[in-house]
């Protein structure tokens, strides 16, 4: 992800001034205020739970080497990076879809992409895997066994995921 210094200092800034849980909440849905475009329908972690207990297409757009550490159960790798539309070419494109990332930057763009392609039904998970496990909503890993582990992304990303064992 590339970003300006101007955001990156003030990210800073928020992280020295605010240690509070709830300072800290309301630090992170501050960078997501700015950080994403808010260009795709947006789910909740309540929602996306709801829509994976009946039977969503879950999309992961990290890093394989994140999925790799864990993702959400019965999630599909798609990347970023490397995203291609085919990849979900046996998507129904009115089928339910929630594309995550670590907080919901390259979801996001992911499924503009999705969107663009005609697929009708796409959210963003609002938040994503750090907001997911900072929910206490269980997460896997490659065997698909429970796991508390998590891609952190790298350190300053990481500062934003509460629980779980960060992972780099």
């Amino acid at each position: 992800m590339k970003f300006n210094k101007l955001y990156i200092g003030s990210f800073l800034l928020l992280l020295v001034t605010c240690n509070t849980a709830m300072c800290q909440t309301k630090a992170f849905r501050g960078m997501l205020k700015t950080l994403l475009s808010h260009t795709v329908p947006e789910v909740n972690v309540a929602q996306a739970r709801a829509q994976q207990d009946q039977n969503a297409y879950l999309l992961d757009a990290r890093a394989w080497e994140e999925y790799e550490v864990s993702h959400l159960k019965n999630a599909r790798y798609v990347g970023y990076d490397d995203f291609t539309l085919d990849r979900v070419a046996d998507i129904p494109k009115d089928s339910a879809v929630v594309v995550y990332c670590s907080v919901g930057y390259r979801s996001e763009k992911v499924a503009e992409k999705l969107i663009a392609a005609g697929y009708t039904n796409v959210s963003n998970l609002y938040g994503g895997i750090f907001q997911w496990v900072n929910e206490k909503s269980p997460i896997v890993d490659q065997t698909n066994q429970p796991t508390q582990k998590v891609h952190a992304y790298n350190r300053a990303w990481g500062v934003w995921l509460k629980r779980g064992k960060k992972v780099y």
